[in-house]
């Protein structure tokens, strides 16, 4: 079966490199990388590593432009992270639509960045949703739904690379089916939608006055972008690595949150606006990231009491 696919990032380099193992890729549409752009171009690696004919629009008027006197032998498109709205009128090209991979279980987490949104909310499930897109915002009607588990030290990278997985397994058993007029698309489950956003630097600066589980979820959400920054010992941080626990640092009185302390059993723990958040790993600004225990060994004397 032939398809027409529509991607940018890594997810999508991934998922492209898969569904080509298993259907006939007709064209690649992806976006074209700035001119400054220095790092890798995924999709464009793989669409040239596999020999597979690609063009590009970055934006909804580039790709209606586009598509407007394409013809394709597709009768479905698969869009996966690509990063531009598509019209309604690129939709209609395909005789079966255009099906969507989001990596939640939809309603929940309709948006730009589903997989952190779910390590910040403390679930312990989400999934993937093969899905038609409309217009609206993540509101089509679902192809296939599928759960995973999340176990308790997931990060955003972690989770990403499960669902991957997932997302690959579900194209290459449920698009056939779908194209062969075997499944029929059914609504997505009338419970209240969550949303996701995308997400700003300012989200990685690590706010004291938060209880200490949810900092700690930030910091595994984070840690690839935008990153828990903090300054400890006077020096600018990148926290990688905590653990929460509900006691306070101290039973002396005057503890305020933000407050650091070296423990005598030398865990450095930190008063947060519920409980205390345990340093594990960290890195120094222009240093590698290191264990809490060389951290105090160089810094620890920095530290107040």
């Amino acid at each position: 079966m032939e398809i027409v696919f529509f991607g940018t990032g890594p997810v999508a380099a991934a998922s492209l490199e898969s569904l080509a193992t298993n259907f006939s890729i007709e064209l690649v549409i992806t976006k074209q990388a700035p001119a400054h752009h220095k790092g890798s171009v995924p999709v464009l690696e793989v669409t040239n590593r596999l020999g597979l004919a690609v063009e590009f629009a970055n934006t909804k008027e580039e790709l209606d432009q586009l598509m407007e006197d394409m013809i394709f032998e597709s009768k479905v498109g698969v869009i996966v992270d690509y990063g531009v709205i598509v019209s309604k009128r690129v939709i209609d090209i395909f005789a079966l639509g255009i099906i969507n991979s989001h990596f939640s279980l939809l309603p929940e987490w309709r948006g730009a960045d589903p997989i952190t949104f779910t390590i910040l909310s403390g679930q312990t499930e989400t999934g993937v949703s093969l899905m038609k897109i409309v217009e609206a915002l993540d509101e089509g009607q679902l192809i296939a739904q599928e759960k995973i588990e999340i176990t308790p030290n997931a990060t955003t990278p972690s989770l990403t690379g499960m669902l991957i997985k997932k997302n690959n397994e579900m194209f290459k058993k449920f698009l056939d089916e779908y194209a062969s007029g075997n499944i029929v698309p059914y609504d997505q489950p009338d419970i209240p939608a969550t949303y996701s956003r995308k997400l700003t630097k300012d989200d990685g600066i690590l706010d004291w006055t938060k209880p200490a589980v949810q900092l700690e979820r930030e910091i595994r959400g984070y840690i690839d972008w935008p990153k828990s920054r903090c300054v400890l010992a006077g020096k600018d941080v990148v926290i990688t690595k905590a653990r929460s626990e509900q006691r306070a640092v101290s039973s002396e009185q005057g503890v305020e949150i933000g407050d650091a302390k070296v423990t005598p059993e030398k865990q450095l723990e930190i008063q947060t606006g519920d409980g205390v958040l345990i340093i594990e790993k960290l890195k120094p600004a222009g240093k590698p990231e290191m264990s809490v225990e060389a951290f105090l060994a160089g810094y620890g004397h920095l530290l107040s009491k």
